[in-house]
């Protein structure tokens, strides 16, 4: 298996690059987050990789971190998600992003996805939960039920997710959800 290419990036054709590795070229299928990452044409650049071996083709996709890859290899082993659907996915939203909609199971989030329906997103939640972040180690970063109701709340109001989660960092961790609202409106009207 192909682990990680190291060499001269030699074109940029979303979503596959070419990096030339001492005189073999490699096409490599990235998501967007990894592309925009990447250096210029004609600098040296790395990606961790995953090969993917059908019937019919050998499909290497390549990733700027471990991060990217631990969350791809878990979204193809869900059933009817290929690797085309976990690209999607990772080029719509961060693992991070990622893994707090899989804690607070928001489908909403993943059906922003061109390509992830209702059905698609609630099979994502039901099989990634316990899985992604626990995987990623960003567990012990997940919201409680309260902030997540909190969280919730903020959002019918009208405030961003980024705004409303830059005001759940201003709720103590053991705030009833009521004392929490209040609190994260206060932050909010600073």
């Amino acid at each position: 298996m192909i682990g990680r290419l190291t060499g001269t990036l030699l074109e940029k054709s979303p979503p596959m690059v070419c990096i030339d590795v001492q005189g073999v070229g490699y096409e490599v299928d990235v998501p967007m987050s990894t592309l925009y990452a990447l250096p210029e044409v004609g600098a040296r650049a790395t990606l961790l990789t995953h090969l993917v071996v059908r019937e019919d083709a050998h499909v290497l996709y390549g990733f700027a971190s471990a991060a990217e890859r631990a969350a791809f290899r878990q979204l193809i082993r869900i059933s009817g998600v290929g690797a085309r659907i976990a690209l999607a996915v990772l080029s719509g939203m961060t693992v991070t992003e990622l893994s707090q909609a899989v804690t607070l199971q928001e489908a909403g989030r993943l059906t922003r996805i061109p390509g992830i329906g209702k059905k698609t997103a609630e099979r994502l939640l039901l099989e990634l939960r316990g899985k992604l972040g626990a995987d990623l180690g960003l567990s012990a970063n997940a919201p409680s039920d309260a902030q997540a109701d909190i969280l919730n709340a903020l959002t019918a109001l009208g405030y961003s997710e980024k705004e409303s989660l830059a005001a759940l960092k201003s709720v103590p961790a053991g705030a009833a959800v009521a004392e929490g609202i209040k609190l994260a409106l206060k932050a909010l009207a600073r």
